[in-house]
C-alpha cells in the first residue's frame, strides 16, 4: 500500500480506532501468518483457521502466538477436510468471520506479514477486512520463497530451483509440519525467514 493510499485511509478513518494501522509499517516486529481455507481460489475461499506468531530479530515468539478457529463455513467440503483435517464437528465452537478478522487485525497491527504464499492468505483476509471493517489490510508482505529463490539464484544462476515448502525446509534443515495446520505452517515460515536472514545459505547437497 503506497503512501498516498495510506494517507487517504488515515483521513477516512480519522475517527476510527483503526486509523493508526495506516501509519508507516512497524518493522521492529514481523508477524508470520498462515490460513487454512476451503478452496485454493483466493477469490472464493472461506477461512477455517488463522494462525500468527511474532518474529523479533532472530527470535520467534511462540508463547505469543495467536490461533483462531472459525465456525464451519458453508463451503467446507470433503475435499478441503482431507487437506486440513478439520471437520464440521471440529469447528462447532468457532468464531464468526467478523470476530476472527477483528481479533487478527488487533493482533497484527501494522507489522509486516511473513509467510509462504502469503499473497494468497492476504487476498482472502482483505476480502474479510473489507466486508467487516471497510478496508484492506495495509500490512506489507514478505514472501519467504522469494527470499530463498533470490539467494539461490546468486549461488546458482540459471539453474532450476525447487521452491516448494518441502524442498526449502529440507535444504534449510527446518522441521516440516506433518499436515496442513495453520500454526505449524506459520511457525515453519517463521523458521525459514529467520534462517534465511540471520545466516549463510547452506550449500545444496547433490543427489
Amino acid at each position: 500500500m503506497n503512501w498516498l493510499t495510506r494517507h487517504w485511509y488515515r483521513h477516512r478513518l480519522r475517527h476510527s480506532p483503526y486509523r493508526d494501522l495506516f501509519l508507516p509499517p512497524d518493522s521492529n516486529t514481523l508477524i508470520s501468518l498462515d490460513c487454512e481455507t476451503t478452496s485454493l481460489d483466493p477469490h472464493r475461499a472461506e477461512l477455517v483457521t488463522i494462525a500468527a506468531t511474532p518474529i523479533k530479530g532472530n527470535r520467534i515468539l511462540t508463547s505469543h502466538a495467536l490461533t483462531l478457529t472459525l465456525a464451519a463455513p458453508e463451503s467446507l467440503s470433503a475435499g478441503s477436510v482431507r487437506i486440513h483435517q478439520l471437520r464440521h464437528q471440529d469447528l462447532t465452537h468457532g468464531v464468526s468471520g467478523e470476530q476472527a478478522i477483528t481479533a487478527l487485525v488487533d493482533f497484527i497491527g501494522n507489522h509486516p506479514l511473513v509467510g509462504y504464499h502469503i499473497r494468497y492468505d492476504k487476498c482472502i483476509l482483505d476480502r474479510y477486512a473489507r466486508q467487516y471493517l471497510g478496508f484492506p489490510l495495509p500490512n506489507p508482505l514478505i514472501e519467504v520463497s522469494d527470499i530463498y529463490q533470490r539467494k539461490l539464484e546468486r549461488l546458482l544462476p540459471n539453474a532450476y530451483h525447487d521452491i516448494s515448502m518441502e524442498a526449502i525446509s529440507r535444504h534449510l534443515d527446518v522441521p516440516l509440519p506433518a499436515r496442513h495446520d495453520a500454526l505449524d505452517d506459520a511457525l515453519a515460515a517463521a523458521l525459514i525467514y529467520v534462517r534465511l536472514t540471520q545466516g549463510e545459505m547452506p550449500m545444496l547437497q547433490s543427489k
